[in-house]
């Protein structure tokens, strides 16, 4: 089992920058790839990005590579969203989730614990 708590979001102008925090709490943490996962209004739940048990692979959507970063920290049981040169259509509920396995999971269905989310808004 692994427990998913995010924080960090909140409202910012376009151009500005948030980092966003995954708090998880149980034993496979540092056996489990992690991702992040955005929903906006009206819209399904999309991949962003995703990094594997080490942290030695990552994989970004096409809209935010270049200007997201994914890391984490499995001595703290901490996966971070860096997130630059946001855009109006970044706006969404983030969400952490946890796959078993060491590798890279970029399908939600792979996914088997999620955070409840954390909303960002970027205005224009």
């Amino acid at each position: 089992q692994v427990q998913l708590v995010e924080s960090g979001g909140g409202l910012v102008q376009a151009g500005g920058s948030l980092r966003l925090f995954c708090a998880a709490s149980g034993r496979t943490f540092s056996t489990s790839a992690m991702g992040w996962f955005r929903q906006a209004p009206g819209k399904e739940r999309e991949f962003v990005a995703a990094i594997s048990w080490r942290g030695g692979m990552t994989s970004y959507a096409d809209p935010v590579k270049g200007r997201f970063t994914i890391s984490r920290e499995n001595a703290k049981s901490t996966v971070y969203l860096q997130m630059n040169s946001l855009k109006p259509d970044d706006t969404a509920v983030y969400y952490c989730a946890a796959a078993p396995g060491v590798g890279v999971r970029v399908r939600e269905y792979e996914y088997q614990f999620w955070g409840q989310g954390t909303q960002v808004t970027v205005s224009s």
